[in-house]
């Protein structure tokens, strides 16, 4: 059996915790923490304010995808002071899936930008419906974080398993399609 490791990104308070939840098949593991006092000069609670706890390391998932694929799934703490994990978490994924508040496009420049200067991970952009819709389209969110068409840009409820599950298809799909382009390239 093989196995394939991917990442999932995103600003603080996204939905990358709900989204590697609800497609594991085991519980979980998270390193969620309490927010306290000190993090409120730090974390901007404003769209989440019912937020009360926040990634402080990673979270971890897996997902049996046939008799022949096991996909383990790594999510990333979303606030800046933890950004110098990153690297570390992402050696070896095959692709990345960044996840977006449509409500908050600047929190996620910074992981966009991050996968834009790794070339060599394919990334796909996920905007998580908060309250079950969208207030813009996803060719103008497109726009608005100014990424090419070669970027796939997929809307989900990250609450929901088939919705998160289809996410996580297309980010397969697209690595496999980039993966065929370059071998193509270099025949």
């Amino acid at each position: 059996m093989a196995s394939t490791k991917i990442v999932i990104a995103g600003g603080f308070g996204v939905g990358k915790t709900t989204l590697v939840g609800s497609v594991s098949e085991i519980p979980p593991v998270t390193t969620e923490a309490v927010m306290t006092e000190a993090s409120v000069a730090h974390d901007d609670v404003s769209a989440t304010p019912d937020k009360v706890t926040t990634t402080v390391a990673m979270d971890f998932g897996r997902l049996t995808l046939d008799d022949e694929l096991i996909m383990y799934m790594f999510g990333t703490p979303g606030q800046a002071r933890f950004w110098f994990m990153w690297d570390d978490l992402v050696r070896g994924a095959i692709g990345a899936v960044v996840v977006v508040d449509a409500r908050r496009l600047a929190d996620c420049f910074d992981a966009i930008d991050y996968f834009e200067k790794k070339q060599d991970i394919p990334y796909l952009i996920a905007v998580n419906k908060f309250d079950g819709k969208l207030d813009y389209t996803l060719e103008q969110i497109r726009e608005a974080v100014e990424v090419g068409p070669e970027v796939p840009i997929v809307e989900f409820d990250a609450r929901d398993r088939l919705e998160s599950g289809n996410v996580l298809k297309t980010l397969l799909r697209y690595t496999l399609s980039r993966a065929r382009e370059r071998q193509r390239e270099a025949d």
